[in-house]
C-alpha cells in the first residue's frame, strides 16, 4: 500500500512508501523506496536493489534519506543505478507502529527492540521487497551501528537472501569482564542528546566535522518523527532501548549474532575517530567473519561514528558504492583487504 510522507519525513515525488505486515500480529513495518535514476525503463530493469538498515536512535528519514544541501546519501546510491530501500523498525519514525509496551512507563517492561527480534523485523522486509523484483534479484544490506547487530544476525540465518553487505561503523564484541546493565523499556531522547552524541568523537583539536546548521535543519525534522516529542519538556523523542542494551552486551562479551555465519561477501566502512567501531572492534569483527568469501576493512580519515552526516561524508559514498558494484574477484576461500585508509572527501 502506498501512503503519504510523515510530517517532517522526506518529500521526493518518485519515492515510494509502504507499511508491510509485521512479523508481531496485528503491527505494520515501513518501507521507504526511491527508484534508480536510470535514462530508460529498459535500463530500470537492470537496477541494482540495496536496502538500508537504521541505527539504534533514529529512522530512515533522518540517515540515508536525509539531505545536506540537497544531497543524500540515498541520491547517491540511485545515481550510480541502485533502487534504494529502508526500513524502520518498530519504535522508530511515525509510520512503523511502535511497540505497544512505548505507551507506558519506562521501567514496566525490558528493553524493547532487540536485534534478535529487529532481525526478523529486516527478514520481512526483505522478504517483501524480494517479492517485488522476482526470484533471484540479489539484495544488499547496507547497516549502521546497531543495525549492523539485526543485519548480521539475518544473514547469517538467511545467507541466500543477502548478496553483498556493508557494516559501517560495526559494533562488534569487546572482551568484557563485567555484566551488562539492565535497561528500561524505552527513553526520550533530547536534540541536546543527540548533538553531544554526534560531536563526541571528534579529537578536541580538530574543527567539528558536523556542521551547525546542518543540525539544526536534522533536529527539527528529528522532533518531527515523534508526534509526541514536543508534549515533553525539554522536546524529545522516545526510543526503545533495545538497541543500547544490545551493546552494552556486545561490550559485556556476548554478540547477538556468530560473524562465522555471514556467507556474503562483506565490506566494514568505519570513520578512523569512530569510538563505537576502534581499530581492534573491527580486527576482531574482521578475524570472526571466517566465511565470507571476500571482507574489506576500509578506515576513512577524519570521520566518527556518524560519519554519513559529516563533511567527509563522500568518502564514505564512495567506498561503499565501490564494494556494492562487486567489481572484484573472489578466488580461494577468502580474499581480504583490511584497514585501508581514505581521506575525508
Amino acid at each position: 500500500m502506498t501512503i503519504q510522507p510523515a510530517p517532517g519525513d522526506t518529500l521526493d515525488p518518485r519515492e515510494e512508501h509502504y507499511r508491510i505486515p509485521s512479523p508481531h500480529s496485528g503491527l505494520r513495518l515501513f518501507l521507504r523506496h526511491l527508484p534508480a535514476t536510470l535514462p530508460s525503463a529498459e535500463s530500470a530493469a537492470e537496477a541494482k536493489v540495496v536496502l538500508f538498515v537504521h541505527g539504534g536512535t533514529f529512522p530512515s528519514a533522518l540517515s540515508v534519506a536525509h539531505r545536506f544541501d540537497g544531497r543524500s546519501w540515498r541520491d547517491v546510491l540511485c545515481a550510480a543505478g541502485y533502487d534504494v530501500w529502508a526500513l524502520d523498525f518498530h519504535g522508530f519514525g511515525a509510520l512503523s507502529d511502535p511497540h505497544p509496551e512505548m505507551s507506558e512507563a519506562a521501567d514496566r517492561h525490558p528493553a524493547l527492540g532487540r536485534a534478535e527480534d529487529a532481525s526478523h523485523q529486516l527478514e520481512a522486509a526483505v522478504r517483501f521487497i524480494g517479492g517485488r523484483y522476482g526470484a533471484g534479484r540479489p539484495i544488499s544490506i547496507i547497516a549502521h551501528s546497531w543495525g549492523t547487530m539485526a543485519a548480521g544476525r539475518f544473514a547469517g540465518r538467511c545467507p541466500d537472501l543477502v548478496d553483498r553487505l556493508v557494516l559501517f561503523g560495526p559494533i562488534a564484541r569487546r572482551p568484557g569482564t563485567a555484566d551488562a546493565p539492565r535497561l528500561p523499556a524505552w527513553k526520550p531522547v533530547t536534540l541536546q542528546d543527540q548533538w553531544d552524541r554526534f560531536v563526541a568523537d571528534t579529537p578536541k583539536h580538530e574543527a567539528q566535522v558536523l556542521l551547525e546548521r546542518h543540525f539544526q535543519a536534522w533536529g527539527e525534522r528529528y522532533l518531527g518523527c515523534d508526534p509526541g516529542s514536543c508534549s515533553r519538556t525539554p522536546p524529545a523523542v522516545k526510543v526503545p532501548l533495545g538497541p543500547i542494551q544490545d551493546i552494552y552486551a556486545a561490550w559485556a562479551g556476548d554478540l547477538v549474532y556468530d560473524p562465522g555465519l555471514i556467507r556474503a561477501p562483506v565490506g566494514i566502512v568505519r570513520g578512523a575517530w569512530d569510538s563505537m567501531c576502534t581499530d581492534a572492534d573491527a580486527n576482531r569483527l574482521f578475524d570472526a567473519l571466517t566465511s565470507s568469501p571476500l571482507k574489506r576493512d576500509v578506515k576513512l580519515g577524519h570521520g566518527g561514528h556518524l560519519m554519513h552526516f559529516e563533511e567527509g561524508r563522500y568518502a564514505l559514498y564512495r567506498e561503499t558504492l565501490a564494494f556494492l558494484d562487486g567489481n572484484d574477484t573472489v578466488s580461494g576461500p577468502a580474499a581480504s583487504g583490511r584497514s585501508i585508509a581514505a581521506g575525508p572527501a
